[in-house]
């Protein structure tokens, strides 16, 4: 098959998973800065998705991309080392700014990967999990929805929030360099729109991180005040 046996396909891969992973992280984003400016709200947000039939199939719809775009991330990698010694996730024409993300992408990948499990840990398996598989603890059942307590649990701790921060930072390489890597990829290839969505990448990549810096920057001053 093209998309797994070409090198140019297995890119094509890693382009469209990591383009949908963007869309969900723009959505997260956007949910997240509500709970800045309305706690009622953001748990409203938690309340509707929840356990909901809808809510459980886009999660799972999300682990299969994750899935996916990680072990094509190994897989392409093996491949560039194998044919070209250390040169990684190569594309054209890379930009000298952006040279240090492209040749560790891989490694800015596991640490995004394994910030994404402590999110899990301390977001999911404490909120849709616990109502999956039915506890009759009523305490966490009824914490469930309350995502505002969630966050200002997970960063009022000092710890978590150096954690998250180091993530976050991992993450704003990973997509400033994976955006406009994935749209030359698809296509959008020519010098003129190469420079374009190389800066759009930075922009969007900067406005997205830093809203998710900002909550866990503002909930950590609040639990200190």
């Amino acid at each position: 098959m093209w998309l797994s046996n070409s090198s140019v396909g297995r890119k094509v891969v890693m382009s469209v998973t990591g383009l949908a992973l963007i869309l969900f992280l723009t959505f997260h984003c956007a949910m997240n800065v509500v709970a800045l400016f309305s706690p009622s709200g953001y748990n409203w947000i938690c309340e509707m998705l929840g356990a909901n039939w809808y809510a459980v199939a886009a999660t799972m719809a999300l682990a299969l991309l994750f899935v996916i775009h990680l072990v094509y991330a190994f897989w392409l990698t093996w491949q560039n080392r194998k044919a070209r010694g250390s040169e990684r996730y190569a594309v054209t024409d890379k930009p000298k700014t952006v040279e240090w993300a492209s040749q560790n992408m891989l490694a800015l990948g596991i640490i995004v990967f394994l910030g994404l499990v402590l999110h899990l840990f301390n977001f999911w398996s404490k909120m849709m999990l616990p109502e999956l598989m039915h506890t009759e603890d009523l305490q966490v059942l009824s914490n469930a929805t309350n995502g505002i307590y969630h966050i200002t649990k997970t960063f009022s701790n000092p710890i978590y929030v150096v954690l998250y921060l180091i993530w976050l930072c991992a993450l704003w390489f990973h997509l400033t360099h994976g955006f406009w890597s994935a749209l030359q990829t698809l296509g959008w290839n020519n010098r003129v729109w190469f420079e374009r969505w190389r800066c759009i990448a930075y922009i969007f990549s900067t406005i997205v991180v830093g809203c998710f810096a900002l909550v866990v920057i503002v909930f950590y001053v609040k639990s200190l005040l």
